[in-house]
């Protein structure tokens, strides 16, 4: 039984790992193409009455980052009287609202609305739903508060809806702008690049699914409008309207022409809730798509929860399991008969791993480096372990809420003091 066991999660594990090495491979030559249409694309964009496009910034307490985030959409190459910047302050008790003002009182485009009635205090999809009553641009691009997007970001996501008509959201490319700062945010530096070429630029090239991210995206109002908004019970929003988005017969596009930057958690309390917080969302998405995935529109998406259900589920039940089969056997003979054979396949699996995160770092410029290769090795015997037990914190925390009835409790993740790309962190 204890090899059948083993045997079983050797097999899961593998086939993630062969899976994402399939992805990383597609990641790289989406890379070397996506670009080529960009002066066709741009050439299009001038010929045509551009849409009217609203951004979204959902934010509460958000007075440590907005005035840099207002700052960047300031100078975002848009023309200004097809553009709005709403600011959602959503019960904010600090001075984001007032910063938000003093903007608004210079530049004309940029407007704040604070949340009433039901949609106040419920979270970044309730605040998000009640922008979408309070506007009525062509085009939706949404972004976090402590994002700083690259001039061109929003031009380029509404170049890519204007110039691929199947498309009902396009997706930019996010970097840490605080990459530097700790020995954490160096790790999540690594994991959203690898996250980026491998599962988004990957799943793009090879399958035509991307998942809609929670920030530096556009999508058409009319999708918005016809799925009813965001759902409010879902802890990762995103990830539940890129299921509803396929549903309707569109595809995603994953277009890292659009670039922001933003920040992500300096210590491990914050890292840890806001993971807690992403992988309980998945595993929601998950178990509501599950039962009926055989009635999507979108038969790619079938493929999609299948991933994402080994993902949070079987992969990891597979790690667990070899694990604890693996310790107990070190104290009590289990009469495994793998042997020497599961340390071969243990080294391969750790040299994979470290190809597949070295591929996408060599896409990213001066990222694939002798001190970050380090972190790499250094990041599979901490930061990958770490998330194993986040995830079966999740699943529990999880399981817990649907057993009692609860309703999801969003969490807002913690702000640094953080200067603009460029400057010294403050």
């Amino acid at each position: 039984m204890a090899n059948y066991l083993f045997y079983t999660s050797l097999i899961v594990i593998w086939i993630m790992l062969l899976y994402h090495m399939f992805l990383a491979q597609g990641g790289y030559r989406h890379f070397r193409n996506f670009d080529k249409v960009i002066p066709s694309w741009e050439r299009e964009m001038a010929k045509i009455d551009l849409p009217t496009v609203n951004v979204f910034i959902p934010a509460h307490n958000e007075e440590v980052v907005i005035r840099q985030t207002l700052k960047a959409m300031a100078r975002l190459h848009y023309p200004k009287d097809k553009l709005q910047i709403i600011l959602i302050c959503d019960n904010c008790s600090d001075r984001t609202k007032e910063i938000g003002d003093e903007f608004a009182a210079n530049y004309p485009f940029i407007r704040v609305i604070e949340t009433k009635g039901v949609y106040k205090g419920k979270g970044k999809s309730s605040a998000l739903n009640y922008a979408l009553k309070q506007s009525n641009g062509e085009v939706i691009a949404v972004y976090d508060a402590d994002n700083t997007p690259e001039r061109k970001a929003v031009w380029h996501l509404v170049m890519g809806l204007v110039n691929d008509q199947k498309a009902g959201a396009i997706v930019g490319k996010f970097r840490v702008i605080n990459a530097a700062r700790t020995w954490l945010t160096k790790f999540i530096n690594i994991e959203t690049i690898t996250f980026q070429w491998m599962a988004q630029a990957g799943r793009f090239r090879w399958f035509r699914i991307t998942t809609i991210p929670g920030t530096n995206f556009a999508i058409r109002r009319k999708i918005m409008e016809k799925l009813g908004g965001w759902d409010t019970s879902a802890l990762t929003e995103d990830t539940e309207l890129t299921i509803r988005v396929y549903s309707l017969g569109y595809h995603i596009r994953f277009f890292p022409a659009a670039i922001t930057w933003e920040q992500e958690p300096e210590t491990l309390h914050v890292w840890w809730r806001q993971r807690t917080r992403w992988a309980r969302g998945n595993q929601y998405v998950v178990l509501k798509f599950l039962g009926r995935m055989f009635s999507l529109r979108s038969k790619k998406m079938m493929f999609d929860i299948i991933y994402f259900f080994f993902t949070y589920f079987l992969f990891f039940f597979g790690v667990i399991l070899s694990n604890i089969l693996f310790i107990v056997n070190l104290f009590y003979d289990l009469n495994l008969s793998i042997g020497n054979v599961a340390l071969i396949l243990w080294a391969m699996a750790f040299l994979l791993f470290l190809t597949e995160i070295m591929i996408t770092l060599s896409i990213e410029k001066n990222q694939l480096t002798i001190k970050n290769m380090l972190y790499v090795v250094l990041m599979y015997f901490t930061y990958s372990q770490m998330w194993i037990a986040l995830v079966i914190y999740a699943l529990i925390l999880e399981t817990k809420r649907m057993i009692k009835k609860e309703e999801n409790v969003w969490y807002k993740t913690e702000r640094f003091s953080v200067k603009e790309k460029g400057d010294k962190v403050s």
